[in-house]
């Protein structure tokens, strides 16, 4: 399996989320949608910090 296609595809997912909830946010004006700013975030940066707290990511560091 190549661990690093699949890293690229969550961080490309976790960006787009990200966009999209902020999107929604600046659309119907509800303050909650701000959190995107969250999953762009760990998307930009390259970080998930769902995997630290579920401690079930095993994908390779690299």
């Amino acid at each position: 399996m190549n661990y690093n296609k699949v890293k690229t595809t969550c961080r490309v997912v976790r960006i787009v989320a990200g966009i999209a909830l902020i999107v929604t946010g600046v659309i119907t004006g509800n303050a909650w949608f701000y959190l995107g700013v969250l999953p762009l975030i760990a998307g930009i940066v390259n970080f998930c910090p769902i995997c630290i707290v579920s401690k079930k990511c095993d994908l390779p560091n690299g």
